[in-house]
């Protein structure tokens, strides 16, 4: 996850020197000219050494990705061959022959149907336990309907907004955050607030007001009057009693080559929060929408009154830094994750005394954790798994998922109880809350990310457009996926 600067701690293993470069220029300002002690010529000498060094490294990187790929799609093709075996005598028998044509159109075949279907939950069976089938249609399951494009460093985290016209809020290492018209891709307003990496972005549940938290170690609620009364029409940019003088004409920005004419521009927060003593990682709501929690590297997360910003309570016992925070939708709950491999669930329905309860069963960092229906907590890791959770036994997970790269912010879908578990190695991952692989998100040169997938959020309000994500691509990525509620 982000740094002061907006880049994960200790990305080396992950990213390549520009990402690096880029988490060095935002951490500290560039060393003014006079002040090296390095004559000019040999300045420009570094400085070409360490772009071919870049490059190079830049290129080993490109071909691991194109390794990957291949593995991936040899992968996917065993599966299908696999598969096949059991779609009846007719179909094994053929699969078992020698005909290597026989063999490739069974595989053909199967891959045809695969990529067809979407998921349809047949009936609750045994337990209460939703049951999900493939149902054939003539348009693939997963399908990229939008680019987000604006962001000129890596996007930490997106979010979606309630309401009959949704809107899209995204939060960057470039040191802002935004807010996105979802049907017409465009950007209708930028936050500039921030003096560090904007690293979590969240809407109140009832009001228009936005909670974002960043490296410079503060959280800020803003507020956004932009409103969109029809899809399809341009949105109505009303003045933000905020921002005051804050909207200026002159930080209009060019987006693919044409300036913004319809952007309202934010630098001044309603509310700012301090009382942490290192980077903000990420901030939530309250259910409710009168509190709100920050989680901090400085090991603890702290509890907030809107109205008054005091902290109501100071949250510790991680051991080390938190990764990420997320607040129940319905009640007064907060779950925690740390790279201590832990996660701590937070109680405060009874206002007079809040309790905590540890989850352990991950080896590496918890990188985020979310809640679920029906009572349950969802955890990724570092250590490259997904854990379904039953908030009354916290001693064995219900499900797990192994994945093949670790996992950043998932989310799970209210609608369907899908997971979309976005990774390192640019995969987004669909799995149901048994740990049964739903599918996977399409990856490739032309449409998905090309660096690590740092977050998912789901829009179940939507039929078209109903899962985003967000990577250190700097891409916000829209996406249908083809899930009928039952």
């Amino acid at each position: 996850m982000p740094t002061e600067g907006g880049l994960k701690k200790g990305t080396k293993q992950r990213l390549s020197i520009r990402s690096r470069t880029h988490d060095a220029e935002l951490r500290t300002p560039r060393m003014a000219e006079d002040e090296s002690i390095l004559p000019p010529e040999m300045r420009s000498r570094l400085w070409k050494l360490f772009r071919q060094i870049e490059g190079e490294l830049e290129g080993m990187y490109e071909e691991n990705i194109a390794l990957q790929q291949k593995v991936d799609f040899l992968t996917e093709k065993l599966e299908v061959l696999q598969s096949g075996k059991t779609l009846g005598e007719g179909a094994a028998s053929m699969i078992d022959g020698t005909d290597s044509s026989a063999k490739l159109s069974v595989k053909s075949k199967a891959s045809s149907q695969l990529s067809q279907l979407i998921l349809k939950p047949k009936a609750k069976g045994a337990g209460g336990k939703t049951v999900f089938s493939f149902k054939g249609t003539s348009s693939t399951g997963y399908r990229l309907m939008h680019h987000y494009i604006g962001h000129s460093d890596g996007v930490w985290e997106v979010s979606v907004s309630r309401g009959d016209a949704p809107l899209l809020a995204t939060a960057s290492a470039d040191r802002t955050a935004r807010l996105w018209c979802i049907e017409t891709h465009s950007c209708v307003l930028q936050y500039m607030g921030h003096l560090g990496s904007v690293n979590s972005v969240r809407f109140h549940p009832s009001e228009p007001l936005l909670l974002t938290a960043s490296g410079d170690n503060t959280a800020h609620v803003w507020k956004s009057n932009v409103s969109l009364p029809t899809i399809g029409q341009q949105p109505e940019i009303r003045s933000c009693p905020s921002s005051g003088d804050d909207i200026d004409g002159s930080d209009r920005e060019d987006v693919d080559g044409q300036e913004s004419e319809n952007i309202i521009y934010v630098k001044t927060p309603q509310v700012q929060l301090e009382g942490h003593s290192s980077v903000l990682i990420a901030a939530d709501w309250l259910a409710g929408g009168k509190q709100l929690v920050t989680a901090s590297w400085d090991r603890t997360a702290n509890l907030y009154d809107l109205e008054t910003s005091a902290i109501v309570h100071a949250l510790t016992g991680h051991d080390q830094e938190l990764t990420h925070a997320c607040a129940h939708p319905s009640q007064k709950m907060v779950v925690t994750s740390s790279m201590d491999t832990t996660f701590r669930l937070w109680d405060f329905r009874d206002p007079s005394i809040h309790s905590v309860n540890v989850f352990q069963g991950h080896t590496d960092s918890v990188t985020s954790a979310a809640f679920a229906s029906g009572d349950k907590v969802v955890s990724g890791s570092d250590d490259r798994t997904v854990k379904v959770w039953d908030l009354k036994n916290m001693r064995t997970p219900l499900a797990m998922v192994r994945t093949d790269s670790p996992v950043n912010r998932l989310s799970i879908s209210p609608t369907s109880n899908i997971m979309a578990i976005p990774q390192d190695n640019r995969n987004i991952r669909l799995y149901d809350l048994n740990g049964v692989r739903v599918g996977r998100l399409p990856r490739s040169n032309r449409q998905g990310h090309h660096r690590m997938v740092c977050c998912t959020a789901w829009n179940d309000e939507s039929t078209t457009c109903n899962l985003f994500s967000c990577g250190f691509d700097r891409q916000v990525l829209g996406w249908h996926v083809g899930i009928i509620p039952g």
